[in-house]
């Protein structure tokens, strides 16, 4: 990323300084429910922790102290931004700032927010099946900010403002938080192994004309604004239905095809490894499917969301865009999206993406060869180096090599039973899978400066947090244009 290579100064901030300006909040609490001796200790030890680092944004310094509680209960959409107009109606209001766009720790911190590698994830320990055997399901070895399916992980970032369209990817990194010999994590280097990460892919802002079918009408005035910063989570839908195959087979099942009312050609080969008299529905497990990578992007927008309370920031989380405009299937090569290649065919009502090569490519035909070839890449994302189940991948337990060891690696007949099921879908459909999109774009986080001469011109008190109404002084020295 040729504009982002240097490395940002900003941020010399680690957990136990962090924890310090939790301590200094806790000693308050506890003073002022009379606790005065505790609350003081507590106190005093915050500043020690805390050290009142120089150079540090004071609005960073209540951030990572902002309660939970006051993020729930705080969290609105915010749509509202310097530089926007609503031009009629009863909320008609021009801004009279220019735009503002998010400073790069502003940025940074709303990425990892959203996208964030955490550490090890803890996995799925036991079923009784298979025991003493580790749960094989996992796909990905790191944790992230937002939960998803027994660790599956099969969703990825892109993210868009004033100075390009970019891609974050975390959902093989691994861990990227390193401690300290006393366990202590260090904030800048959290967020600089993600800065690292981000790859540019075109110079301005995604093109997302502010007009139906683009988008939906509500959201013409005010999404993808200058000034703002757009980040656009994508799930492979086509991965995580191999994945749930793979579950299937391991629990002793598999599916026939209820669009058709026929069993899948070849099942009974496998009759050792599944029950082939008691098949689940297909479009029951692609709904199943898409489902479970919707929630995986919800999940993760709404962690932003949190954070957006945090900062003193504006936006919201929302699904009104065009799926198809988002992923380049607009019909309009003037509005390219983000790219991705798709394909039409007659058994189809409409265009299905399946990646954009080189960057986010769905596990399924073009981008491999065959079916098979998409499952032997899903068994190497598990059990190849780096995979939630090969013994020399870290971990969080004291023996981890000897835990990661213990799940039953998927055998030739296993992977061949999931790619006869996965290959007689992408055979009879025509794409995989077969009733529902190949990729899944849905939400959305839009995070940007708010104008709070419009809450005040129409709102009452309380339309917005302390740490909105304190952001530009906290944050920017009292700056706007």
């Amino acid at each position: 990323m040729e504009d982002r290579q240097k490395s940002p100064s900003w941020l010399p901030m680690t957990r136990r300084k962090m924890l310090g300006s939790l301590l200094v909040g806790a000693g308050a609490v506890m003073s002022g429910f009379g606790m005065n001796t505790l609350g003081e200790r507590a106190k005093q030890r915050g500043k020690v922790l805390l050290d009142r680092i120089p150079g540090i944004p004071a609005g960073l310094e209540e951030a990572v102290r902002f309660p939970l509680i006051e993020a729930l209960h705080g969290r609105r959409a915010r749509r509202f931004s310097l530089g926007a107009e609503i031009p009629d109606g009863p909320l008609a209001f021009k801004s009279k700032h220019e735009p503002m766009p998010l400073d790069e720790l502003e940025q940074m911190l709303v990425l990892a927010a959203c996208a964030g590698n955490t550490g090890w994830h803890h996995m799925i320990y036991r079923h009784a099946r298979y025991a003493p055997h580790l749960s094989n399901y996992s796909a990905a070895a790191g944790g992230r900010t937002f939960p998803s399916a027994a660790g599956w992980h099969t969703s990825d970032f892109f993210f868009t403002d004033d100075k390009g369209v970019y891609f974050l990817p975390t959902r093989d990194s691994g861990s990227l938080i390193n401690k300290d010999e006393e366990g202590a994590v260090d904030l800048q280097s959290w967020l600089e192994a993600h800065r690292q990460r981000i790859k540019k892919l075109a110079d301005g802002r995604l093109n997302l004309p502010p007009q139906e079918p683009y988008m939906e009408g509500h959201n013409t005035w005010c999404v993808n604004r200058p000034g703002s910063t757009l980040v656009i989570p994508v799930a492979d839908v086509a991965q995580h239905l191999i994945l749930i195959f793979c579950f299937l087979v391991q629990n002793g099942y598999c599916i026939f095809d209820d669009v058709h009312n026929q069993r899948i050609p070849g099942m009974e080969k496998f009759k050792d490894l599944v029950d082939v008299e008691n098949p689940y529905p297909l479009t029951f497990m692609e709904q199943y499917a898409l489902r479970e990578t919707t929630a995986e992007l919800s999940a993760a927008c709404y962690a932003g969301m949190l954070m957006l309370q945090a900062l003193g920031l504006g936006g919201w989380m929302f699904d009104g865009i065009d799926p198809f405009t988002m992923l380049g299937a607009s019909g309009n090569p003037e509005v390219p999206g983000l790219g991705f290649r798709y394909d039409t065919s007659e058994q189809w009502a409409l265009p299905n993406p399946t990646g954009r090569a080189g960057v986010f490519e769905g596990f399924c035909p073009p981008h491999y060869p065959d079916m098979a070839a998409a499952v032997e890449a899903v068994a190497q994302r598990k059990f190849g180096p780096g995979g939630p189940f090969h013994p020399q991948t870290p971990g969080p337990w004291k023996e981890s090599s000897r835990v990661r060891s213990g799940a039953q690696v998927h055998s030739e007949a296993f992977k061949a039973c999931v790619a006869l099921m996965a290959q007689y879908v992408y055979d009879r459909f025509g794409k995989f899978p077969g009733t529902v999109p190949t990729l899944n774009v849905l939400t959305y986080l839009q995070a940007h400066h708010l104008d709070l001469d419009f809450y005040d011109h129409y709102f009452t008190p309380g339309a917005y947090l302390e740490t909105q109404a304190r952001h530009m002084e906290r944050w920017h020295g009292g700056k706007t244009k």
